[in-house]
């Protein structure tokens, strides 16, 4: 029996998943065994540009918004200890709470998405021989009990929090030296760039359900900056998805005040 101070372990057990039928892939990947899955963002060849070109070798890596693991895989290839982390089908999607919104049954869809998804993580996962952890829950409460990392990345993550500044203190915290994030340039793109934010969500539509928010760079840069990531650089690029190619801007920033909680 464990004694009154053992750590419980964070991390999810293991599924041995085979049927690509029962997954969701958010990205395109190249699957042994399996051949080409496609998914709503192919990252193959711009990979490298949505990380701000960091070197992932022999470092620590959060990765928050795993999804079904293609960016968590790629990391763990460039050398990197990776802990993914997401919902699992067990926490609430972060949905806009649209009054006229059968909000019942949008949260039985996203709980069946994201079953769906950590299948892709796990049968990714399994096929590539990963030794890559996963941890379950809410993006507002990241356990300590992953220990200290030292970098942390969120690919596209905030724009579908209700409360983006909460979901970076949450995984900064654990973070020693650099965080990476990752977004979708606003519609339209600011002619002068300043340090705003578009509430996305519109009452005469009823939607987007799960899109919350556009950013620029200099709010990213601010957020991090108060969470002491205060030297930071901005890159822009494209990447391609089902609908097209849309421009994206990356966030690199290094720790320059204070210290990692865990």
């Amino acid at each position: 029996m464990a004694g009154p101070d053992a750590v419980t372990s964070p991390y999810a057990r293991p599924r041995q998943i085979h049927d690509p039928a029962e997954c969701f892939f958010y990205h395109t990947m190249n699957l042994p065994g399996y051949g080409l899955v496609e998914g709503q963002w192919d990252l193959r060849e711009g990979v490298d540009a949505y990380f701000g070109g960091v070197d992932f070798a022999g470092k620590r890596v959060l990765e928050v918004g795993t999804a079904s693991g293609f960016l968590c895989f790629h990391m763990e290839r460039r050398g990197a200890e990776v802990v993914a982390f997401d919902l699992s089908e067990h926490q609430p999607w972060d949905v806009v709470p649209f009054a006229t919104a059968d909000l019942a049954l949008v949260h039985e869809k996203r709980h069946d998405l994201l079953r769906r998804l950590n299948n892709g993580w796990w049968l990714t996962h399994r096929v590539l021989g990963s030794a890559a952890k996963v941890v379950y829950g809410s993006v507002y409460d990241i356990p300590l009990e992953i220990g200290a990392v030292d970098v942390a990345t969120y690919g596209v993550v905030l724009l579908h929090v209700r409360d983006p500044f909460l979901a970076l203190a949450n995984g900064l915290r654990l973070t020693r030296d650099t965080v990476v994030v990752t977004e979708i340039v606003g519609r339209p793109a600011p002619a002068e760039r300043r340090a705003t934010v578009e509430f996305v969500p519109d009452f005469r539509s009823g939607g987007p359900l799960d899109t919350w928010w556009f950013f620029t760079p200099e709010v990213i840069q601010a957020y991090v900056g108060v969470l002491g990531f205060e030297d930071s650089t901005v890159t822009f690029h494209r990447q391609r998805g089902i609908f097209g190619e849309n421009e994206f801007f990356t966030v690199v920033a290094h720790r320059t005040n204070g210290r990692p909680e865990a």
